[in-house]
């Protein structure tokens, strides 16, 4: 996945892309301004993060020019955190709105949770990676003729992990997708379907498939 940092902040914008890189993210950026819209459009990226306070035009009006054009997922992150902002920012198309400074594990899991919701394909119920397949009707995960079943906890854990494969999904990004799916989960909770979830990944013959990544969350 590769996001386009629209920011004039040089060290705000080196920060986003150390931490984007971090996680696997590829990044594009650029200094021109006066054209940055176009820019961002032609770089084909996944997702854009997005500054207001901008030269030549600010980032409403760049928010609205990439939406007239295009369903790109668009993160507003700001300085300028007023209700008003927000809402406007909100109502001419962005996706999200983060106020500076912001916290960078809940940004980090904000755009994995946009992009595993726009880019999920809705039709498709069985996903492959790595030698290991889901089906997530029958809940089960198989590796060639091994098969074995998964509760609803650890179906939404490694859905999540195998839509985003490669990159490194926080922890509050796993909780959070579990809570909007009606079923809130603390920490604790969390640590034990890992457990659970590694063991049957490890009967299946892939005991190394999830993978920790400590102070950041798993990836698969």
């Amino acid at each position: 996945m590769k996001i386009f940092i629209i920011e004039d902040e040089l060290a705000i914008r080196e920060e986003l892309i150390e931490l984007l890189l971090k996680y696997g993210y590829e990044c594009g950026s650029s200094d021109d301004f006066q054209n940055i819209g176009e820019i961002a459009l032609a770089s084909g990226s996944n997702l854009i993060l997005l500054d207001i306070n901008l030269p030549y035009q600010d980032g409403f009006q760049i928010c609205r020019y990439i939406r007239q054009k295009s369903n790109v997922p668009i993160i507003i992150i700001t300085s300028r955190n007023t209700d008003f902002d927000e809402l406007l920012g909100l109502n001419i198309g962005a996706d999200d709105f983060i106020s500076k400074p912001y916290n960078a594990q809940v940004l980090i899991a904000r755009i994995q949770k946009l992009l595993a919701r726009t880019y999920e394909v809705q039709t498709n119920t069985i996903l492959y990676h790595k030698g290991l397949k889901l089906d997530l009707l029958k809940a089960m995960i198989s590796n060639e003729k091994q098969e074995i079943t998964l509760t609803k906890n650890e179906l939404g854990i490694l859905r999540l992990l195998m839509i985003n494969k490669g990159n490194i999904i926080p922890r509050d990004a796993i909780i959070d997708e579990l809570w909007q799916n009606e079923e809130f989960i603390d920490e604790n909770t969390l640590n034990v379907n890992i457990v659970r979830l590694r063991k049957k990944l490890a009967k299946i013959g892939l005991p190394e498939y999830l993978e920790t990544k400590r102070g950041m969350g798993y990836r698969v």
